[in-house]
């Protein structure tokens, strides 16, 4: 068996927590390791990690590899050039193991985001269905309703399958009156996302229903490096792949999914999952509360003091406050969509970025300039790198740095500091015991995460 992740989402209605450059996927909610990371570990029930291929798109995928790389390095990872939705990005990922000749294969393909603690269950779900697979259809995993929740697409069964039902059509996401009746009915389930079918089963129904797509796959080449051409994906249509094939194709089979699922798509479905104390809360981080029942309050940073409310959703990070009814968390993506509109720094990024080699944090900025703490954990550095548009300064607070500038190491201690100039190769190390704290200040006239051009990398990011 083949799988697919599909990580390109924002996860807009878990902000302030998930931000645009930071999404739900790479955040660790329920254990220790992320939703991508927790999926990657689950599709190894059925296939080896040199099988599982990961589509995101390119603003997350240093991030991406970095959180697979240390599961295992020999899983696949594309990176989408444009934002298509997810018809495109099958389309593509598919098209890697059709010129790899996996095309009789089975697939199974999940988004990256979904929490599952039931493996043993989702295994049996998968394997239960993998027949009708070998049938021609493309299998859907339903999700029996709980509630009347307005936030998912429904799908509508017809007449049962040896294993399964034949699907009616695709419904879009309903009011709450319409929610509500299809709870009480036996044939309506949640539209998980998640699909099973043979590879050329899939590529006949895009053939067929997404032609646009299809054509344009001729000219992609994976034989010397796995990249998405940009020619050959701005061609293509941006459309879901419920739209450009399950809701027109005759082959379409679904089986309940048995295990149990949250998409935690909002601040209601984290705290459905969290274990609550016996007020009914979901109380994480620096919390205090007096008379407040059946809420959720989580603390990044700040002590967060909260008395005499009920349902409600309180969210506090270090450079955002977020409060709304608890029924009303589906519109924080309208909160989301506003600040984007606004251009507010916090829908992209946390004031606080951790990396591989430690975290940085934002302290101030404004026209032409930045300033940044950075720490460097032990025995780690950074890339040798340069900027084209901005020059650094460096003062060390804690610890000593080894800092390699055009070829040249200089360690600089605690109270010392350097210039970077702009265009000089540089990279700031830490090969010491203790761990490294500098301020960084930035000046030049374009300040951004992607004035970086990195010639060496430990973490394979050149």
């Amino acid at each position: 068996m083949k799988c697919i992740i599909l990580a390109g989402g924002s996860g807009s209605r878990l902000w302030p927590l998930s931000r645009d450059m930071y999404p739900k996927q790479l955040l660790s909610i329920d254990k220790e390791a992320s939703l991508l990371q927790q999926t990657f570990l689950r599709l190894q029930q059925f296939a080896e990690p040199e099988n599982i291929l990961t589509i995101t798109n390119i603003k997350h995928f240093t991030d991406i590899r970095l959180q697979l790389n240390s599961i295992d390095k020999s899983g696949i990872v594309l990176a989408e050039p444009l934002s298509k939705n997810t018809a495109p990005a099958i389309a593509c990922a598919l098209e890697y193991f059709v010129q790899k000749q996996d095309e009789d294969d089975i697939v199974l393909i999940v988004p990256s985001d979904h929490l599952i603690k039931n493996t043993e269950a989702f295994q049996k779900t998968v394997e239960t269905a993998a027949p009708l697979t070998q049938q021609g259809y493309i299998v859907t995993f339903g999700i029996q309703p709980t509630y009347p929740e307005t936030g998912y697409g429904y799908i509508k069964t017809a007449q049962p399958l040896d294993t399964g039902y034949e699907v009616e059509c695709f419904v879009e996401k309903p009011d709450i009156k319409t929610a509500e009746k299809y709870l009480l009915s036996s044939n309506y389930y949640w539209n998980g996302g998640i699909f099973m079918g043979k590879i050329s089963t899939f590529m006949n129904e895009f053939k067929t229903y997404a032609p646009e797509i299809f054509a344009a796959l001729k000219d992609l080449d994976y034989s010397k490096e796995n990249k998405i051409k940009y020619s050959v994906y701005e061609e293509m249509p941006s459309i879901s792949i419920d739209y450009a094939i399950m809701e027109k194709s005759k082959r379409i089979a679904l089986v309940p999914l048995q295990s149990d699922w949250n998409d935690l798509g909002s601040w209601q479905a984290i705290y459905d999952v969290k274990e609550k104390n016996t007020e009914g809360n979901v109380l994480i981080g620096n919390v205090v509360t007096y008379d407040v029942k059946n809420s959720l309050i989580f603390s990044q940073k700040e002590l967060v003091a909260a008395a005499g409310l009920e349902d409600l959703i309180l969210v506090e990070t270090e450079d955002a406050i977020m409060a709304c009814k608890k029924s009303s968390s589906q519109d924080v993506k309208k909160l989301y969509e506003k600040l984007k509109n606004m251009e507010s720094d916090t829908v992209k990024l946390h004031k606080t970025v951790f990396r591989p080699w430690g975290y940085y944090t934002c302290m101030n900025g404004g026209e032409g300039y930045l300033t940044k703490t950075i720490c460097v954990l032990p025995h780690q550095k950074l890339s040798l790198q340069s900027h084209a548009h901005r020059s650094e300064h460096w003062v060390v607070l804690e610890g000593k740095a080894l800092v390699i500038l055009n070829d040249q190491k200089h360690e600089i201690p605690a109270g010392g500091s350097i210039d970077i100039p702009l265009g000089a190769k540089h990279s700031l190390q830490n090969p010491y015991d203790e761990e490294l704290k500098i301020i960084e200040v930035q000046k030049g006239d374009y300040i951004s995460e992607d004035d970086i051009v990195r010639y060496e990398d430990v973490y394979g990011r050149v």
